[in-house]
């Protein structure tokens, strides 16, 4: 499912017009987008959490030349699926 079906299922599913449910899900998206940003994990019980994740940097190759290059520490996002998620799933 991609971003254009979720709203098309979205609208089905509430009754909203189909431009109102873009705007709620790009609104819910930019919402955790920003929180995590801010260093904030977003907690939606039932569902998961999404947090950031701190990546080391260190030393790798490029495997087309063999040559050893730097990989610079960066932040990640990362998605924690809750219990009732998983539950649902088997």
């Amino acid at each position: 499912m991609n971003k254009n079906d979720l709203i098309q299922k979205l609208s089905d599913h509430s009754g909203l017009d189909k431009n109102t449910s873009a705007k709620a899900v790009d609104g819910v998206f930019d919402l955790i987008t920003e929180a995590l940003k801010a260093g904030d994990e977003v907690r939606v019980t039932g569902f998961g959490v999404f947090v950031v994740a701190e990546r080391k940097g260190g030393k790798g190759r490029n495997p087309q030349t063999g040559e050893e290059i730097t990989i610079k520490p960066s932040k990640q996002p990362r998605f924690r699926p809750g219990k009732q998620l998983k539950d649902s799933l088997n």
